[in-house]
């Protein structure tokens, strides 16, 4: 008895064995044939549902997919021995969608075992919910569901329905768990070829206006260049084109806008009929580029560059306004004007800024003198960064008075350049070196310590000065270590954060993320106060205002300039008071310098000024000197 007990069991053992290895056998050969691999996904699941279906003699086999959020089940696809010839499910029973909140049971089992065994699947207490409206109008009696995964995350399951009660052994298991197992390498390969797909277009190509970007110009010069030296000829052309007034745009109606200017102008670029073009590029904010062979003739290039001019200006509609930019064009030569893509690239957009610099919509041919004021530029940055690093910038300051009895209230303090040779430059000179060569935090660095230099010796002197107010570049402003360096550098001059004010333009604060939020939080933390200056320019939304720490606004001047003639400046500046007021921010008007600015300001309840009509910024000395009462020596 008991070897008969024994050889029983090495029969059931045998046989196991046996039926294990034919289904795995049989998955192998399918899953590495190249049929399959390179089969579109729907067919590779309609040839692992028909394979398993066929090894385990069953009626029913379907793949489902898994939402992110684990909630639903969406049937991808069924295998039904009763469909009809259309590939249609005869029984017309079998649900699209099955929801957590209708199968709280099932849903969770799927998430805690590596598969659902239900032999009696209408009793099972994790598939049981199925029965009225599924199982048993289909005629289902035993389910089997082996999860599916996309990398580690769950994504779908393979379900196995019979029509009569079936005991599921190891190897049918086993297979089962082998075949969702490959579904998930199919979901993995599929996710791994999108990401390198996705990956790929990034890299080559811009992905708001689906033109090639700067990598792929690169690429593309190089190879004309290395094909021309093969070939011994080869001359082409590049064109650096920028549009002139994105900026103004930007600040007035915000990026949204901007970048709708810029999928339309490089829509209207790639549509211009150039014959011998090579590549169009976008290559950065506003910027695009033409490669093209050189056509040859000053003509040829010239109808190019008004085609290009005329269809860039035409107006662009966007929210029912009509909006107008221009170009303007640098062009250079290969190889006249750079053997090297680096060389063209800085030769294309140095005739680009000398181009911009003589008016907009312009264009100009890269020359010699081109190069040498690119490189009077390269040596102007060299010497500001030289001054920057030995604090040789100096500050001005301009006073701002109370509009209720003109008493001094606070001074903003502007940074100037002693440059040795060009005399005292006022910002608008260097600020954009400074910004393009990335010297902006350190500016801002330096400022602030002169600023701190000059309270400090005002304080050793007695003398008691009103808040200083200090600009903070956009720069300074998203770096989250910024209220530290303010903190430690008051600290080095033994003067309190509260003696300082600090400005932010609305530029600096579009971003409005969670680190910007935190930065002038801590600024305020330490007992400086906050104002958006030149507000009014930029791309400030209200919900914006309410979370941000501001306790002032500043008007800009260039709706100062007009009032009380203007009636639209008039109308923009009464309603920044207004929303001033009901923010309960104060307010200070920008750019004063007549007896009408004043009143029309103090009878809209305007409460600080600032302006020519007072002071034009001046040296700390005479700030002390003319605004400031100097305590008597004893």
């Amino acid at each position: 008895m008991g070897r008969s007990r024994y050889y029983g069991a090495f029969v059931n053992y045998m046989t196991d064995s046996h039926l294990f290895t034919s289904f795995h056998e049989k998955l192998m050969k399918l899953s590495h044939s190249p049929e399959f691999i390179n089969e579109p996904r729907e067919l590779k699941l309609a040839a692992l549902t028909t394979l398993c279906a066929k090894a385990l003699g069953i009626e029913r086999v379907s793949v489902w997919i898994l939402s992110h959020g684990a909630d639903r089940m969406t049937c991808e696809y069924l295998h039904d021995k009763h469909r009809d010839p259309s590939g249609q499910d005869s029984s017309n029973h079998s649900p699209l969608v099955l929801y957590r909140n209708d199968h709280p049971n099932y849903f969770d089992s799927l998430s805690l075992a590596r598969v659902i065994d239900a032999t009696d699947a209408r009793n099972d207490s994790r598939t049981s919910s199925f029965t009225e409206n599924y199982l048993t109008p289909l005629g289902i009696h035993s389910m089997l569901d082996a999860p599916i995964y996309d990398g580690a995350r769950p994504s779908g399951v393979l379900c196995l329905e019979t029509l009569s009660k079936r005991v599921w052994t190891i190897p049918e298991l086993s297979f089962v768990v082998a075949i969702a197992d490959t579904v998930s390498l199919i979901n993995t390969h599929e996710a791994w070829l999108e990401s390198k797909r996705k990956l790929d277009y990034l890299t080559h190509f811009d992905s708001l206006t689906g033109l090639a970007n700067l990598y792929s110009l690169r690429e593309r010069l190089g190879y004309r260049i290395s094909q021309a030296a093969r070939m011994n000829n080869g001359e082409f052309l590049l064109l650096w084109i920028d549009l002139d007034r994105l900026k103004v745009i930007n600040d007035g109606l915000g990026p949204d806008v901007g970048d709708q200017v810029i999928a339309e102008t490089g829509r209207r670029l790639a549509n211009i009929p150039i014959a011998q073009s090579d590549l169009l590029a976008r290559i950065g904010g506003d910027e695009f580029a033409l490669l093209i062979d050189d056509q040859g003739g000053r003509q040829r290039l010239d109808e190019l560059i008004g085609k290009i001019q005329a269809q860039t200006c035409l107006p662009i509609s966007i929210n029912g306004q009509q909006l107008c930019v221009t170009a303007s064009i640098g062009i250079c030569r290969f190889p006249d004007d750079g053997h090297d893509a680096e060389t063209l690239l800085r030769s294309a957009e140095a005739a680009m800024y000398y181009a911009k610099k003589h008016g907009q919509g312009q264009s100009y041919r890269f020359n010699t003198s081109i190069q040498t004021t690119a490189r009077s530029l390269f040596a102007l940055e060299r010497e500001l960064r030289d001054a920057i690093h030995q604090d040789q910038l100096s500050v001005y300051y301009q006073p701002i008075f109370s509009t209720a009895d003109k008493s001094l209230d606070s001074a903003e303090a502007l940074v100037r350049w002693q440059h040795p040779k060009r005399g005292m430059l006022p910002p608008i000179e260097f600020l954009e070196i400074a910004r393009g060569a990335g010297l902006m935090y350190e500016l801002g660095e330096c400022v602030l310590r002169q600023v701190c230099r000059d309270v400090q010796q005002a304080r050793q002197r007695g003398i008691e000065l009103p808040h200083i107010t200090v600009n903070l570049a956009s720069e300074q402003v998203l770096n989250p270590e910024l209220p530290d360096f303010i903190a430690r550098t008051c600290a080095a001059f033994f003067i309190p954060p509260s003696a300082l004010h600090f400005e932010v333009t609305e530029d600096a604060i579009q971003g409005d993320s969670r680190s910007l939020r935190k930065t002038l939080q801590r600024i305020v933390a330490n007992g400086s106060e906050l104002a958006i200056d030149d507000f009014g320019t930029g791309y400030s939304s209200l919900s914006r205002l309410k979370t941000l720490p501001f306790a002032k606004l500043k008007i800009d001047r260039s709706f100062i300039r007009d009032i009380p003639n203007d009636e639209d400046d008039c109308a923009i500046t009464r309603s920044i008071i207004g929303l001033a007021k009901g923010l309960g921010l104060s307010l200070v008007a920008e750019g004063v310098e007549s007896r009408a600015h004043e009143e029309w300001l103090e009878r809209h309840g305007c409460q600080f000024l600032q302006g020519y009509r007072y002071s034009k910024p001046v040296p700390f000395e005479t700030l002390i000197q003319e605004f400031i009462a100097i305590p008597a020596a004893h």
